[in-house]
């Protein structure tokens, strides 16, 4: 069973580091044929809805009027927090669709309830746009398109060994723009996360029974870094899977996980590197630590590389036509090149968008592939 985990992580791997190198020069995994045609193709139709505006501006044809776009975000923050943070996007959608020859009456944006929930409401076409993870778009890709992959800003930190992001602590943003990201497993100020941090720390192995014993918190079974590649990772190291934690709780988002760890409630979370720069304020804040997190937190295990969230698409939508998905794509592409779209965005840790194939998923499929294995062979 080690054996047969192992070569499927060195393959998921290896598709990860593919589906990592196939974006254009604007990223730092540089470029390939895929990418290439993929951009060329999104490019163009951005230009022939361009030259269609020109067109219809030149003979007097109207703008085509859509009534209202559903926009649906997961949630990964706290949904109030999403909701006031987007409302700019809005405007910002309305007036760069305008320009493409699209008059969007209302746009409505809303926070699922989970990330299931989200990847149900495209496939049921009740959403028309989905800012979802990888994880989420590949369990739902018989009714959602993958448009757009989020760059984000570089780590100062992008090590295998947890005891370098400890050694380098705080992890600080670079320029570099990244399309992929790794989960990080981070231990507590309690009493067990601490012990854990210390055998990591002194350059120990830890072994199953000291992360057994722990309390967990993870997120949802569709969610890359909050459960899917951390399953990997004990299945890597322990031929083991969440579902065989005896003490592991499901959190509604970061936000929570992060205040579960704090109180001594759980041990140990999984979450995305590196959430804490996040969560950095509200530790003495909202969550009335003494210490900074960077002094109460170490981390403990690290993840390959996880493909970046996705702008996605409902396939039953009915306004989702091939001319409206480039206009989209277009008019996203634009606001992340923008101050004022960045600052929206940011709430994802996004920094813009770059044209986006099914293909490029394919690392987070056999993730999936591998966990539903596991979890059957329970």
């Amino acid at each position: 069973m080690k054996k047969l985990a192992t070569m499927l992580l060195a393959g998921l791997m290896c598709v990860g580091l593919l589906a990592g190198c196939g974006q254009g020069s604007e990223t730092q995994e540089g470029t390939s044929t895929e990418s290439t045609e993929s951009t060329e193709s999104t490019e163009s139709a951005g230009t022939d809805a361009a030259e269609d505006t020109a067109a219809a501006e030149e003979t007097g044809t109207e703008n085509k009027t859509i009534d209202t776009l559903r926009i649906a975000f997961v949630p990964s923050r706290e949904p109030e927090e999403i909701i006031t943070a987007t409302e700019p996007l809005k405007q910002l959608l309305t007036d760069e669709l305008a320009t493409l020859g699209y008059d969007v009456k209302e746009v409505d944006i809303t926070v699922g309830t989970s990330y299931e929930a989200v990847g149900e409401a495209l496939s049921a076409g009740t959403a028309d746009v989905g800012l979802i993870p990888g994880g989420t778009y590949v369990l739902y890709d018989d009714g959602c398109d993958v448009l757009l992959t989020a760059t984000r800003d570089g780590l100062s930190i992008d090590s295998d060994n947890p005891k370098d992001w400890n050694d380098n602590a705080p992890t600080e943003p670079t320029t570099e723009q990244v399309t992929s990201y790794r989960a990080l497993i981070i231990a507590g100020p309690s009493e067990k996360g601490q012990e854990l941090a210390a055998k990591v720390n002194a350059g120990e192995e830890l072994t199953w029974e000291d992360v057994s014993s722990a309390n967990w918190s993870v997120a949802n079974s569709s969610s890359p870094a909050g459960y899917i590649y951390p399953s990997l990772w004990l299945q890597e190291n322990y031929e083991m899977n969440i579902t065989d934690l005896p003490h592991a709780v499901q959190s509604d988002s970061y936000g929570s996980a992060f205040a579960r760890l704090a109180s001594g409630q759980v041990d140990v979370l999984c979450t995305y590197a590196d959430a804490r720069r996040d969560y950095e304020d509200e530790w003495t804040g909202e969550y009335a630590m003494t210490n900074s997190i960077w002094d109460d937190t170490a981390v403990i295990g690290v993840t390959p590389a996880i493909y970046n969230d996705t702008i996605s698409v409902s396939k039953t939508s009915p306004i989702m036509d091939e001319a409206f998905k480039a206009a989209l794509s277009e008019a996203f592409i634009n606001i992340g090149n923008t101050e004022a779209g960045k600052e929206v965005i940011s709430i994802y840790s996004h920094n813009g968008y770059l044209p986006a194939q099914s293909s490029d998923y394919d690392s987070e499929r056999a993730a999936q592939e591998m966990i539903q294995t596991l979890n059957t062979a329970q």
